[in-house]
């Protein structure tokens, strides 16, 4: 049983367009931006086609990308750094 403070529990979206969005997330893998060894992002012009595509509501994708988008980012580059040592 999860507990009340699990990140995965608090991190769970809670509408249809936040469901939407995290799938559409999911499908980003091969959008991400590379300069040297670090992540800079998704490419956010790829992106919203994907979204307009799956019919994914465009205000909502442009409202929460960006902050996924950062923690993405973020938790990547700490992953990298760790592993570089």
């Amino acid at each position: 049983m999860a507990c009340e403070d699990c990140p995965t529990r608090l991190s769970q979206p809670l509408t249809h367009d936040g469901w939407q969005v995290w799938d559409l997330v999911g499908r980003l893998g091969g959008q991400i931006r590379v300069a040297g060894k670090a992540v800079i992002g998704w490419d956010m012009g790829a992106a919203m086609a994907l979204a307009n595509a799956l019919g994914v509501n465009p205000m909502v994708a442009a409202e929460l990308l960006p902050e996924l988008e950062a923690v993405m980012v973020r938790r990547i580059n700490e992953k990298i750094g760790a592993e570089d040592g």
